[in-house]
């Protein structure tokens, strides 16, 4: 299989056909997109507080400006598994148990609170979506047509840095400068981390250093603030505090380093996205950085040049050099040795339901096919 070259214009379509075209239709042709379904597994926990949340989430999307609702809501209600905010509302839970049990206040860890920051973890991820597409050229996610591609890619930044701007707007009402000092510094990092990936594209020399550097900046990071949050407003002692951070962390590196992976052994209509994006976009991930390292000369050299030029890539052969070095099992051992971490670093919460669900939640990741 030889890629279409990745600078290669997207399908056209007459929504994407020019900027004044692309928004009128869309305005005036309204385009359906999935509802999200009810949390499963371990995330059931906070079924109901999540059906508040996408309440919340429909209203802050409220805009003079009807383009601005129409593609955000596409995006949110794109399939997507909420798994941020979920995360948030079950550490808030386990947070809100720990502080009961040891017989201290809540501070400002209320419902109302955690449901508003779950919202704002949603809509800063959905920004980072819009941006990342067209940087991408992506045309497929979450098994859904891209916003970019239906909209056209200045609606699709525009409508992203709607989504940022809405999501700091929402956070002063939570009346916390320290909670506005995570989330500002974890948008930053996030924002980093995708410059670093940008610098890191079409470079075969990439480390795994370097590429996990930009997992925890563009990914982690964000899992990181979601778990960090809710001890930042129960007012936790500062060991507890990084604990969660730290759990979101391995968290979010896991969740990387896993997607990254079923890049090359994945299902498309599980993933939601064309196998082979990674190496269609240039982009050295952990299985290719592993042929570099392990592979026969050949190898390391077919690899090369697939990233350096990936629309000559051949990736049936890059697949069986990732197969025959052992890559992809390599990138899923890392994995799980996040996830235990992230295990360890819960260790300082006391024994409740959501913790419970918490740990689950890793063992839902190890097994993760989608």
């Amino acid at each position: 299989m030889i890629f279409a070259p990745s600078g290669a214009d997207p399908p056209q379509n007459p929504r994407n056909s020019g900027c004044h075209n692309a928004a009128v239709n869309a305005v005036i042709d309204p385009i359906s997109a999935p509802t999200v379904s009810a949390p499963t597994g371990p995330q059931a926990i906070v079924s109901a507080e999540m059906a508040a949340v996408d309440r919340l989430i429909r209203d802050r999307l409220a805009s003079e400006v009807p383009l601005i609702g129409q593609v955000a809501e596409y995006i949110i209600q794109s399939g997507g598994k909420r798994v941020r905010p979920s995360l948030l509302l079950m550490l808030s839970g386990a947070m809100s148990a720990h502080l009961h049990a040891s017989g201290s206040g809540q501070a400002l860890l209320t419902p109302d609170r955690s449901r508003l920051m779950a919202a704002v973890v949603e809509f800063i991820h959905t920004a980072t979506l819009l941006h990342d597409d067209v940087v991408d050229e992506s045309e497929l996610r979450r098994g859904q047509t891209t916003a970019n591609v239906l909209f056209g890619n200045a609606a699709s930044v525009l409508v992203g840095d709607f989504l940022y701007s809405r999501a700091f707007q929402m956070m002063v009402e939570v009346g916390s400068a320290e909670v506005m000092s995570v989330m500002a510094e974890s948008t930053n990092v996030i924002s980093e981390g995708e410059v670093l990936q940008l610098m890191n594209c079409h470079d075969p020399d990439v480390t795994e250093e370097r590429y996990l550097t930009v997992i925890r900046y563009k990914t982690a990071k964000l899992f990181e603030a979601a778990a960090k949050v809710p001890a930042v407003l129960a007012s936790a002692d500062p060991i507890l505090i990084e604990g969660c951070a730290a759990f979101g962390r391995h968290l979010g590196t896991a969740f990387q380093l896993i997607d990254d992976a079923l890049d090359y052994d994945g299902n498309e209509q599980e993933i939601g996205k064309c196998v082979g994006d990674d190496l269609r976009e240039g982009k050295p991930t952990l299985p290719l950085i592993t042929v570099m390292a392990r592979g026969t000369e050949q190898e390391k050299q077919m690899v090369r040049a697939a990233i350096e030029m990936p629309d000559q890539a051949d990736f049936e052969r890059v697949v069986r050099a990732i197969q025959r070095t052992g890559a992809l099992t390599a990138t899923l051992d890392s994995a799980q040795r996040e996830c235990e971490l992230a295990r360890g670093a819960l260790s300082g919460l006391a024994p409740s339901d959501y913790k419970t669900a918490l740990l689950q939640l890793l063992d839902q990741l190890a097994q993760r096919r989608a």
